[in-house]
Parts: C-alpha cells; sequence; structure tokens
C-alpha cells in the first residue's frame, strides 16, 4: 500500500499544481449543461404559419379564428394571411414562413355535404422539430373543430387519461445524468490518458521502471488517482448541477450518498478503460487526436441526449456495451426519480465488471520497458 500510496499522491500533487485543468475539468460541464439544457429543452414557440384561405366560407373562418386563437395563447405559431398561392409558396421556399395551412375552395361545402374534405399543411420538412411542433398542434386544433355542435347525449367514445407519477422533467434535468458521466469521463481523459502519456514523453515513467513496484500496484495507482480526481468533479457536478437543474430537495443527504457511490464506481470504470486504451501508446498526440472520436463513441450512444430506444440495431450494439450507458441510467434513476439501490444494482454490477476486466487486461499489457 506504501508503493500505491506514493503514486496517488505523486499524481494528486501534480493535479493540485494545475488549477487551470482543475477548473476546466470542473465549470466546461456545467457550462455545457446549461447550454444544452436550454438550447434543445424549451418548446418551438412563434414559428411564422401563412395561411391561405380560398374558401372563405363560415367553416374556413372558423379554421382562422382558432389558428389565430393558438398564436395568442400557446404562441406555437404566429399567422401571416396570403391572397396568393405562388407568393405564399414562394415565401415558403425562402425560409420566410415555415409553413402554409392552405384551405381549399368549396372546403366548407364539402364539409356540410359530409365529403370529409382535406386542409393542407405545406411545410418545410428541412426543419423537424419546428414541422412537428406545427403538425402536432394543428391536429390538435381539428379535434375541437371535428367536434358536433350540439353533442350526443350518450357517447360510446373512449378517452385516454394519462396519470404522471413524477413532477415534469424540463430537458435540463433530462441531461444533468449524462453531463455528470461527461464531467468524470473529461478528469478520466487527463488522468487516465493525458497525463500518463505525457509522463512517457518527458521520459517521468522511467522511475516508477527501476523501483521495486509491481505492474499492478503500478495500474492500481494510477487508477486510484484518477479516480479520486474524477470524484472530486462528480462530486461538483452532483450538487452545484442539480442546484442548476432545479432537481427537488438537491442535498438529500441520502441521495448524495448513494449518488457518491455511482460517482466512484464510474469513476474508477472510466479511469480503467482509458489506462486500456492508452496503456501501449506513447505519442502524447494520439489522446488528444481520439478525445472528440472517443466522446462521441460514448456519449451519445449512451441514452444521455436522447432514448435509446430511437437507435439503429447497429448503434444499440454499441450502447449494450458501452459503460457510459449504465452509468447513464443509473444517474437518471437516482437523479430524476430518486431510486434506491436496487433500482440501479445492475448498473452497477456491470461497471464494477467492466472496471475488473479493464484494469486486469491494463496490467496485463503494460510493458516494464522503455
Amino acid at each position: 500500500m506504501n508503493r500505491i500510496w506514493a503514486i496517488i499522491e505523486r499524481d494528486l500533487r501534480r493535479f493540485r499544481s494545475s488549477p487551470t485543468l482543475m477548473i476546466v475539468s470542473m465549470v466546461m460541464p456545467l457550462v455545457q449543461l446549461v447550454v444544452l439544457g436550454y438550447a434543445f429543452g424549451g418548446k418551438v414557440k412563434h414559428l411564422e404559419l401563412g395561411v391561405l384561405d380560398q374558401d372563405h366560407g363560415k367553416s374556413a373562418i372558423k379554421i382562422r379564428e382558432m389558428a389565430q386563437a393558438v398564436a395568442a395563447n400557446a404562441q406555437t405559431f404566429d399567422t401571416i394571411n396570403y391572397d396568393d398561392e405562388a407568393v405564399a409558396r414562394q415565401d415558403l421556399r425562402d425560409g420566410k414562413i415555415s409553413g402554409l395551412l392552405e384551405i381549399p375552395p368549396n372546403f366548407s361545402r364539402k364539409l356540410l355535404a359530409g365529403d370529409n374534405p382535406r386542409i393542407a399543411l405545406v411545410e418545410d420538412n428541412t426543419d423537424q422539430f419546428a414541422a412537428s411542433a406545427l403538425e402536432g398542434t394543428l391536429n390538435q386544433l381539428l379535434i375541437p373543430f371535428n367536434r358536433p355542435s350540439v353533442p350526443n347525449r350518450v357517447t360510446a367514445d373512449a378517452a385516454l387519461a394519462v396519470v404522471e407519477i413524477y413532477p415534469y422533467v424540463p430537458y435540463i434535468q433530462y441531461l444533468l445524468p449524462g453531463t455528470i458521466v461527461l464531467a468524470i469521463f473529461v478528469s478520466a481523459m487527463i488522468g487516465g490518458g493525458i497525463i500518463f502519456i505525457d509522463d512517457k514523453a518527458r521520459g517521468l515513467h522511467e522511475g516508477y521502471l527501476v523501483t521495486p513496484i509491481r505492474k499492478f500496484e503500478l495500474i492500481l495507482g494510477f487508477n486510484l488517482a484518477g479516480a479520486a480526481k474524477a470524484v472530486l468533479t462528480g462530486l461538483v457536478l452532483i450538487t452545484l448541477g442539480s442546484i442548476i437543474a432545479g432537481i427537488p430537495d438537491p442535498l438529500n443527504p441520502l441521495r448524495l450518498t448513494r449518488m457518491m457511490l455511482l460517482v466512484v464506481i464510474t469513476s474508477l470504470s472510466l479511469i480503467s478503460l482509458m489506462f486500456l486504451l492508452m496503456v501501449r501508446v506513447s505519442d502524447p498526440l494520439v489522446p488528444r487526436a481520439i478525445f472528440g472520436v472517443l466522446n462521441t463513441v460514448l456519449f451519445f450512444p449512451s441514452g444521455a441526449v436522447y432514448p435509446t430506444q430511437a437507435f439503429p440495431a447497429w448503434m444499440k450494439v454499441i450502447t449494450r456495451v458501452d459503460p457510459f450507458t449504465y452509468a447513464v441510467h443509473g444517474f437518471k434513476q437516482l437523479v430524476l426519480k430518486n431510486s434506491g439501490l436496487g433500482a440501479i444494482s445492475g448498473d452497477l454490477a456491470y461497471l464494477i465488471g467492466f472496471t475488473v476486466v479493464s484494469m486486469a487486461a491494463a496490467t496485463f499489457l503494460f510493458r516494464r520497458t522503455l
């Protein structure tokens, strides 16, 4: 233990002497949480919707009035009236409006005759978020429009009652678990990859090779030192991040204890992964070059920013072996649902197993040679 502690102490002293490195590893994930949380989490509002009424009948006027009511209340879109179809279509192609609602001629007459007429939404589908918002709002608008003016006394219609067992979760809260894991990963990349390779490039690792320390002790020392830095970063994120995201009762001691346990195990798994990837690397440019690739391959398939159920089959293969997936799922259970350890037992088991396998492989691959 004395030899292992010497490795840990030396690495932590070096980390303490680089305050900029500490600030970057802690602050940048918080900045990402705030920027991405509010950039992607809000509801789409004030889209420009063109309205082309070629009917001017009573039913067409009712649709226009209902669209104006949406514009005044929900504010999903603002309506712009057109008289010329060619001008409206050109404005849509030029990006001046996001969609065009066309009410065809004789719409009111066909509706009274029971011919099931249609109105058209011509949309700019290059922006799927805006297009989906327009489609959803206009479909909801047609529900009250299609109701009979004199309701039936007896109806046999089925209805869906939605019961939400948790409070509303804004996107910034949904993003927080992934941000915590990303912050730990950044510290793991620095502590378990870049610093280790820099030591090799500067020849500092030669001092380890002439000591009686064993390969396993050396790898374990580096892993524990890197995990200590990652745990510090994770502690900052689970406290400040929860406060910024508006998590209810963010400083609950029991919840923080469960989260700290997951932070420690996640840190060890990601540090072990980095050492496994870097144990045979000597060029200091390699970890910097692959950082973006690793971030993409590990972070995005984990379900941190989008549900994994929407992924194609080949990406789900990455999801199943990615330690990010289990860490993100665990933090979602603890942060968003305040669940107990039983809900994340599978995640903890996978991360512990991943740590053991990665450390064993890194120890096997490590060479006590220059």
